[in-house]
């Protein structure tokens, strides 16, 4: 049974995929939790198929009003602007497993030993070049490979070790 962050995702891509509209925060509005209209944060919205990633977009800070408006965005965004993956077609829909990542704030860190990748996910910063990797992904066992991935989603060499570190928590929901 998905919970209201995941059937929220899931009727936006939906919406936009088999019928070409955005869904309205004020249609549902009254069926979401008060946390989702009043809070705000960075989500990312997570789909896979078969077991493989079909799409990862997500904010890092919020950019909407609300948790539900930052979801309703990066479902759409997840399904139909991932650049590495094509559009989900509307025979996919249903068949996609969704999980959305609610982030905590941002906390500057000096150092990888204080990142743990089941517990917090890691962003990089060189410059204006910055990337992102949430914590607890399969395969990622290492806080080394964390790095060298969110190195390489910023356009950086993974060696680099002059980079800044941040790190945080996500509440993940299935």
């Amino acid at each position: 049974m998905e919970d209201e962050y995941v059937t929220l995702a899931r009727r936006s891509l939906t919406s936009f995929i088999k019928d070409g509209k955005k869904l309205s925060l004020s249609c549902v509005a009254d069926e979401l939790p008060k946390e989702m209209l009043e809070k705000r944060a960075g989500t990312f919205v997570s789909l896979h198929k078969d077991g493989n990633l079909r799409g990862c977009i997500g904010t890092i800070a919020p950019v909407c009003s609300c948790i539900a408006e930052e979801i309703i965005e990066n479902a759409i965004s997840a399904s139909t602007r991932d650049p590495r993956f094509p559009e989900v077609t509307s025979d996919e829909t249903d068949d996609l497993e969704i999980s959305v990542d609610v982030l905590g704030p941002m906390e500057k860190i000096d150092s990888p030993d204080k990142l743990d990748v089941k517990k917090f996910g890691v962003v990089v910063t060189k410059g204006w070049k910055r990337g992102l990797l949430l914590p607890n992904l399969d395969g990622v066992d290492t806080v080394e490979y964390q790095l060298a991935i969110a190195k390489q989603k910023a356009g950086l060499d993974p060696y680099d070790e002059d980079v800044e570190l941040e790190r945080f928590e996500v509440v993940r929901h299935f």
